[in-house]
């Protein structure tokens, strides 16, 4: 389908903005805002807030006192869209390097990739979502109000920002996440869910040379347990347990009094998800040193992302809208990380979230600012077709690039 005047001029508009975009990554990515670091993800927060003012955006902040405050902005539909559902373009500022990355490695440019801490996942999307809603404020032709949304806690499950996120969703008539799409240039349109939890053992000390017989060794109660959690993955089903990390004990000549493990739980469905969590219950509950205890102290979730009929018709509309603007055949892909809430997805590609420098391009035609807009565009006046700006989760993804479309998170 032809693109109208304003739809032509947005395009037009969002094919020169390469090195505008560029200047706004870079000073984005060189911001240290990791999860934890409220006063570093606040000042990324500043700089789109900045941005957006002086382009007539007004923002408003929700804030949180131990996270980073999220930040909403709107602009309005034209016309009689006014009263159309609003679409969320949506991404998270933080990332999950620690303070002092920037210092080390800060924002380059080598060849076609951009380099530094969150550059892909997902400081490239945000700065795409931006120059979207700046586009469409500048030149008009929204169809639906557009709510842009950077959150600041995604990388440790959103703790702080879900609840604003479900109010952003509710009732949306589409949400664009602007994470990373595959390295193929496809789409993620399914992902497993995600159960990260620590728990503790506790035993009881005494001198390993001395008394070793009155102690209760934590430590040997653990492994134990982590064979047994273990033994739990089923690469069939998709269902994955992995004790990435543990600690315990006082000192080498102490039976040790304590013990403690972190746990990555994958699965593909919600009915996998209850089993595993029931199995894995039962293990920890299960002793096997008399007069060891054993609590899990924290745990966060993602949810399986699984395609329904709705989020299916917006990656129909998305994956044409990618054919006819840009000549892009884009299929979808499932992938074993969580990722956001529920939508379909728009990304620049990158390959590795957590590489050190997670590289995204910045000037591969197919990721054009033009091709991203007007997917995102598509998403905004669906069912028209679904537009998509350019973004970047991952380790490569490009500055102007098309966004891969997701859903649920």
């Amino acid at each position: 389908m032809a693109a109208n005047g304003s739809e032509q001029q947005i395009l037009s508009w969002l094919d020169g903005q390469r090195e505008a975009m560029t200047d706004l990554l870079r000073e984005v990515v060189n911001i240290d805002s990791g999860s934890y670091n409220k006063a570093g993800v606040d000042a990324v927060g500043a700089v789109f807030e900045r941005h957006l003012a002086e382009r007539g955006i007004p923002t408003e902040r929700v804030p949180h006192g131990t996270y980073g405050d999220c930040i909403r902005a709107v602009v309005p539909a034209t016309g009689q869209g006014a009263g159309n559902r609003h679409v969320v373009l949506m991404g998270h500022r933080d990332t999950v390097f620690p303070d002092g990355t920037v210092a080390d490695r800060s924002f380059r440019i080598e060849g076609d990739m951009a380099y530094g801490p969150g550059v892909a996942d997902m400081k490239a999307g945000l700065v795409m979502n931006t120059f979207i809603a700046e586009a469409f404020k500048k030149f008009g032709g929204a169809r639906n109000p557009i709510v842009l949304l950077y959150t600041s806690d995604e990388e440790i499950a959103s703790p702080g920002s879900r609840p604003v996120i479900e109010r952003a969703a509710q009732h949306a008539r589409a949400v664009f996440n602007a994470e990373p799409g595959r390295p193929s240039g496809n789409v993620v349109t399914g992902r497993k869910g995600a159960w990260f939890f620590k728990f503790e053992v506790t035993g009881k000390a005494a001198h390993s040379g001395g008394r070793p017989q009155d102690g209760i060794s934590a430590i040997e109660e653990l492994a134990h347990k982590i064979q047994k959690l273990h033994a739990l993955t089923d690469f069939e089903t998709g269902t994955t347990v992995n004790v990435g990390l543990i600690e315990g004990g006082s000192s080498v000549n102490t039976v040790a009094p304590w013990a403690k493990a972190q746990v990555d739980v994958r699965f593909v469905t919600e009915e996998r998800r209850l089993e595993i969590v029931e199995k894995i219950e039962a293990i920890l509950a299960e002793t096997h040193l008399p007069g060891t205890t054993t609590a899990i102290t924290e745990g966060r979730q993602f949810l399986p992302l699984n395609q329904t009929p709705e989020s299916r018709s917006v990656f129909d509309l998305y994956t044409a809208c990618a054919a006819e603007s840009a000549g892009l055949k884009i299929e979808g892909e499932f992938t074993g990380g969580s990722g956001k809430l529920r939508s379909v997805r728009p990304p620049p590609e990158g390959d590795d979230r957590t590489a050190p420098d997670q590289p995204p391009r910045i000037n591969r035609p197919w990721l054009r600012p033009a091709a991203a807009s007007r997917r995102r565009r598509g998403a905004a006046t669906v069912p028209r077709r679904p537009s998509i700006p350019c973004t970047s989760r991952r380790s490569r993804s490009r500055c102007g690039s098309p966004p891969r479309s997701r859903a649920r998170r």
